[in-house]
Formats: C-alpha cells, structure tokens, sequence
C-alpha cells in the first residue's frame, strides 16, 4: 500500500486543545498544578461550584481526581491512566456523558518559562445530545464550553504559579 491508498478518517468531533505559556520552571509548574490545584481551579468548572471545598489529584499512575463538597460529598473526575512528572499526565475524564481523556503537558521553553497544553479528546463517544448539553459552562462540547472552561483553567494555573513564585508560597 502507498501513502496514496490510505484513507484519512476525520474526526466528527476533534479534540479540544488549549495551551498557555507559565512564568515559572517545570518542576515548579507541573508542581503547582498537582499540589495547589484546589486553590486555582476555577469553582465555576466543577459539579459542586459554590459547594466545592477541595480538588484532590493523587499524584501517581490510578490517582484518583476527584472534588469534595463541604458536606463531604466526593464527586469523581477521572483516574490517572499515564503519569510522567514533570512533562505531564493523562487521565480519563468521567465528568463528561461518557468517558473521554483529557491529557496535560508541561514543556520547558526556558529557565522560568514553562508551556502547558491540554488535549482533551474523545468527544466520539458523545451523543449529538449530549455533546450540545451544558456543562459547568453553557453550550457544551458543541458551543465551545470545553474550549473556553480549559482556557479559564490553564489561565488560573499561570496566575497561581507566578503569584507563588513572586510571594514564594502558594497562593491564597
């Protein structure tokens, strides 16, 4: 078979891709993200919102991701399925309909200066419903919530690290 015979599939729903630039060496960013990740994740991206007390990431490969209520209600996100601190991680993502992967990655583009890039994919296994179904933001897979919820994220880990950076303890 040439490179002429294959056939390209092209994805009905592509991944959703956000990448942000982190004032901040990897070690410490990919640290950021896993140790302090319940004080800058957004609590407007999550099942609880105003009922959100702590996001919990268990830093090993199976690691559970998970919110927990202030009433002690836990509220699964997903599991580590791949885990290679600092350059990143990946997890399957069971806040969604149906399961998709969301995967992290952290790359030095300099001494203080870490690029970080999710990929989110999986968006297959949705039906048309569900993809068009909101989410902790309006419009879903479909109206671009994904997109805009993972650029709020990524934006909240670069002021996070950079402020603990600056004030050499995590943020508050």
């Amino acid at each position: 078979m040439t490179n002429l015979d294959r056939t390209v599939v092209k994805l009905r729903r592509p991944p959703v891709h956000q990448d942000t630039l982190v004032r901040s060496d990897i070690e410490h960013t990919f640290d950021v993200f896993v140790r302090t990740i319940g004080l800058w994740w957004p609590r407007r991206i999550s099942a609880g919102q105003e009922e959100l007390a702590e996001v919990t990431l268990e830093p090993r490969l199976g690691g559970r991701v998970y919110e927990t209520w202030h009433d002690g209600t836990e509220v699964g996100w997903g599991t580590i399925v791949a885990w290679s601190p600092p350059s990143g991680f990946t997890m399957n993502w069971t806040a969604t309909p149906e399961p998709t992967e969301v995967e992290l990655t952290f790359t030095t583009l300099g001494p203080a200066l870490t690029r970080v890039a999710v990929d989110h994919r999986g968006w297959d296994a949705l039906t048309e419903e569900q993809a068009a179904k909101d989410c902790a933001l309006p419009g879903g897979y479909n109206g671009g919530a994904y997109a805009q919820g993972w650029a709020m994220i990524l934006g909240g880990l670069a002021a996070a690290a950079a402020a603990e950076r600056a004030w050499g303890r995590a943020p508050s």
